[in-house]
């Protein structure tokens, strides 16, 4: 199904509530929009004017050896098998590094003359416009999506969250208030990058991401704080709202839904 062009694309932004010098951190999938990544990120640096923002995932399991890909990969290989495996994992380098499973826009938007990306090995972020050096800089190598990373960052300026043809399940904004619920549970993460020239592991705890029941809070969301605008664009369904009031919401979803013995 054809989305149309980049004025139309455009049109349907403005529309939803896309204004001119806004920030976005956007989530697509660009089959159901039915447009490719450069019309579509065209038309929203169109919407948004020379003063907007658009902030995308970067995020890379490739080169981590403690992601959910990494076990699934490797679960029946053997000791050698694990050790060979282990030495062709492409080290993180922040301005090379493809991003994984994030889809065809953000990878548009890292690749983008202009585009700043942020410096975690394994959930970087990417940002393109007016707003993009100082939402991409000083992410923590040690916070994933916390108080030190751009999501923290996106919540003080204000942005928008705007969802192109995908739900709730990939909203990355509710991470930031895994952060904010008692004393949240940790885990160690592993994985390679390229320091000075040099492949090197490195480890860190942070806390233990976990997104199963976002498309639960999601719709919770919806249903009770009147924030979000629906529509479409091109062809797909699209969703508008503030990052501030979702992460707000998701505090409290999080600390009265999970489970006893996940936060307590």
């Amino acid at each position: 199904m054809n989305g149309g062009g980049v004025g139309a694309l455009a049109k349907d932004l403005a529309e939803l509530g896309v204004a001119s010098g806004a920030t976005l951190l956007v989530h697509a999938s660009l089959h159901r929009v039915g447009a490719g990544p450069e019309t579509v990120l065209a038309a929203l640096l169109d919407a948004l004017g020379p003063g907007g923002t658009v902030v995308v995932p970067a995020f890379t399991a490739g080169n981590s050896d403690t992601s959910p890909s990494y076990l699934d990969r490797t679960r029946d290989m053997t000791e050698r098998q694990l050790t060979a495996h282990r030495a062709q994992m492409p080290p993180f380098e922040r301005d090379r590094t493809p991003s994984e499973g994030m889809g065809r826009l953000a990878e548009a938007v890292r690749c983008a003359d202009g585009a700043v990306r942020s410096a975690h090995p394994q959930t970087s972020f990417a940002a393109l416009g007016a707003r993009a050096r100082d939402l991409a800089a000083g992410h923590d190598e040690e916070c994933h999506l916390g108080e030190r990373s751009p999501l923290a960052r996106l919540e003080r300026a204000g942005a928008q969250v705007l969802l192109l043809g995908v739900g709730y399940g990939v909203c990355s904004a509710f991470h930031l208030a895994e952060y904010r619920v008692g004393e949240p549970p940790e885990r160690e993460y592993r994985c390679v990058v390229r320091r000075d020239g040099i492949r090197t592991w490195t480890s860190y705890r942070d806390v233990a991401l976990d997104d199963h029941d976002f498309p639960v809070l999601g719709a919770d969301f919806e249903h009770r704080v009147p924030v979000v605008r629906r529509g479409r664009v091109g062809a797909g369904e699209a969703r508008l709202f503030p990052l501030a009031e979702a992460v707000r919401f998701a505090t409290g979803w999080l600390s009265e839904n999970r489970l006893c013995g996940v936060f307590r």
